[in-house]
């Protein structure tokens, strides 16, 4: 087994299909597609690729640190108590634990992604 893991951005594979959960959904219907590419450290870090059509949930980071890099469409991040952030393709940020706020997918949004519990 390599310790070299290549993101196909061309040909992920086959995704995982899901929606917003009813307790976070906000707004709309989005769906949800996830390729999970690598887990470490029994799920401890977790990357990958998801996409998601247009609706608003709520997020809750809990104890999570996730980085993300949008590779397109738009979205807007609102922190409790913040401003409104909208963030396009090639935007890069990280929602550190303890994130509350609101997701907000205006245009069918596809980023990269590394999650740390």
């Amino acid at each position: 087994m390599s310790n070299l893991v290549a993101f196909d951005l061309a040909n992920p594979g086959t995704p995982e299909l899901s929606k917003a959960a009813p307790d976070r959904l906000i707004a709309g219907d989005p769906s949800y597609r996830t390729w999970k590419i690598e887990a470490a450290g029994h799920g401890a870090i977790r990357t990958g690729i998801w996409e998601a059509t247009p609706g608003i949930t709520h997020s809750i980071k809990g104890e999570t640190w996730e980085y993300c890099t949008i590779l397109f469409g738009v979205i807007i991040l609102t922190e409790e108590g913040g401003a409104a952030r909208r963030f396009t393709t090639g935007d890069t940020f990280v929602m550190r634990p303890g994130f509350v706020g609101t997701w907000e997918t205006v245009e069918t949004v596809r980023k990269l992604w590394v999650a740390v519990s």
